[in-house]
């Protein structure tokens, strides 16, 4: 149950539309696949570098104050389900907008395309807050130490599964289009899952 939770919540993340998914989408239609896969390794290296600080601080704060857990936990949650209005709110905002994504081809130094990847992922401050909740909700205090190190892993390669499937996906801009097309319907359900999880982790005793 452990590694299902794991998988589902950050499945789900990972496929949340959103920077690192337009970056990704947006060097493909204006370079080459290799140079969006680079991108992609950023992203990917970026899920571990926030996997890895979320579970070594969660352990160490959770050691040095049991009593943190709670309020973790209570955070965590009052975010997921800000997380969810908020996406409600921005699809109320923008009626149907498409991204800008240009057809022109440009050269992308693999070096500049991985920074972009990592950085991409890196300055959004808000994955610090959500990979504390996925381990607040599923590592309670006790959790074997290889558990962590497991769903680092795991997040990491969902992660390489859903950027390589996307990217393999669109090679035409008409597939980019009918994915952008598609993207409320993804924030709706998205939102709901974020509420309903988030609404889950403030009413769970443990």
């Amino acid at each position: 149950m452990f590694f299902l939770s794991v998988a589902a919540i950050w499945a789900i993340a990972s496929m949340t539309p959103g920077p690192n998914t337009l970056l990704s989408i947006r060097y493909c239609l204006t370079s080459t696949r290799k140079v969006a896969l680079t991108a992609a390794c950023g992203t990917v290296t970026g899920t571990f570098i926030w996997g890895l600080a979320g579970w070594l601080g969660i352990n160490v704060l959770f050691q040095a104050a049991p009593f943190a857990y709670l309020a973790l936990k209570i955070a965590g949650g009052l975010y997921l389900v800000w997380l969810g209005l908020k996406l409600f709110l921005d699809l109320r905002k923008t009626r149907g907008g498409d991204a800008d994504v240009s057809p022109a081809r440009v050269e992308v130094p693999l070096a500049t395309a991985y920074r972009m990847g990592l950085a991409t992922n890196l300055a959004n401050p808000k994955t610090a807050l959500f990979v504390a909740s996925l381990f607040a909700a599923t590592m309670p205090v006790g959790t074997p130490f290889f558990y962590g190190a497991a769903a680092i892993a795991e997040m990491m390669m969902i992660s390489t599964i859903y950027y390589t499937c996307l990217i393999s996906l669109i090679t035409h801009p008409a597939v980019a289009a009918g994915y952008l097309r598609a993207k409320r319907k993804i924030d709706v359900g998205v939102a709901t899952v974020f509420i309903g999880f988030g609404t889950k982790l403030l009413l769970s005793r443990q």
